[in-house]
């Protein structure tokens, strides 16, 4: 099947990212659309896929992730975070394919690939 997914490995403590809130963007003629707003569940993920079947089209997208929430969260702490949101952008050449895009994140750093 045709989709988009995601997930957050909290590499700082270990756990995945769960209750993290992510915004999924699409840009049609340049013009940036919302296209799915999610809170990531107890396995860092999104209950259901962000895109899939026909309404998952090539192009460029940007997901958005509130990472500084989720940190001023865990830590209980009302200090400014270094990181705050997270936004990767990202093109699909092949709708066809099923494209995961998982963000490994701790309080200073992230790193992201396209998974599988």
């Amino acid at each position: 099947m045709t989709k988009l997914t995601t997930h957050v490995l909290d590499i700082y403590s270990g756990k995945p990212g769960a209750g993290i809130k992510v915004e999924l963007y699409y840009f049609n003629n340049n013009k940036k659309e919302k296209k799915n707003t999610v809170i990531l569940n107890q396995d860092g993920r999104a209950d259901k896929p962000l895109l899939e079947g026909e309404n998952f089209l090539n192009g460029k997208y940007e997901l958005v992730f509130f990472i500084g929430d989720y940190f001023k969260t865990i830590s209980k702490s009302d200090k400014l975070t270094f990181l705050d949101d997270v936004v990767i952008r990202f093109g699909i050449s092949n709708s066809k394919e099923h494209y995961h895009v998982p963000l490994l994140v701790s309080p200073w750093s992230y790193s992201t690939y396209r998974g599988s």
